[in-house]
């Protein structure tokens, strides 16, 4: 039985083909068990971010194989991988991307809107959600009243909104004291033992040892894999 969330084969991603060509991944194929957590490292310009996108179904491989969930999302119009993404990811940005204009509870909520999800069962949804990252009694205040640690824990229960299989860190403690750091990659830890699958970018090496395996890339490529 094939217990693969994710599988590249040969992928390739090539910027301005047509003009000044930047291979910012050149043959990479790997494949991602579920349950698994994966940390992401590189230098700039190494492809862990295309890589990532990719992943996301956010940008699309110049060539090769990609197959998500036994889904193929490289013959997916953008209408389709935007339910895919709804169906099977959840983000956390290093910005947190959270909607200065709305309440904690409705920044929690947004994915639940574009599902269709009845508006009473977002709100109890996004409450429940708001209770087991510590932000229960935060509800009706807006990004700007938090600080960075509580900004990212709603990113985090965004993220979560939907029940997703994989979650998608993008320096998810880049912006982050020390001490706050570990309390979210404690967070994520947790929701790996409960069967999440985490793949994460990062530069920092110790917030990387929390993940199971990580993969180190160069030019393009995969450098080298640490289990």
């Amino acid at each position: 039985m094939n217990n693969n969330v994710i599988e590249f084969e040969n992928i390739k991603k090539i910027y301005n083909p047509d003009t000044i060509p930047v291979n910012a991944l050149n043959g990479v194929t790997l494949s991602i068990k579920k349950g698994s957590f994966w940390a992401i490292m590189g230098t700039s310009g190494s492809g862990k971010s295309t890589m990532l996108n990719i992943i996301g179904c956010l940008d699309r491989p110049t060539s090769g194989r990609y197959v998500i969930n036994s889904e193929n999302p490289m013959s997916m119009n953008d209408a389709q991988l935007s339910d895919l993404r709804l169906r099977s990811l959840g983000f956390v940005f290093q910005s947190f991307n959270l909607l200065p204009q709305l309440t904690v509870c409705e920044n929690i909520e947004l994915p639940l809107f574009y599902m269709g999800v009845h508006p009473e069962e977002s709100r109890i949804r996004a409450e429940k959600l708001a209770e087991m990252v510590g932000l229960a009694d935060r509800l009706e205040h807006r990004p700007f009243e938090l600080s960075g640690g509580q900004q990212q824990r709603v990113a985090v229960a965004r993220a979560l909104t939907n029940n997703p299989e994989i979650i998608l860190a993008d320096e998810p403690t880049g912006n982050l004291d020390s001490e706050t750091s570990t309390q979210i990659m404690d967070m994520l830890t947790d929701l790996n033992k409960q069967g999440k699958t985490i793949i994460m970018v990062t530069h920092e090496a110790d917030i990387a040892k929390y993940a199971h395996s990580c993969l180190h890339m160069r030019d393009g490529k995969i450098d080298k894999i640490e289990e």
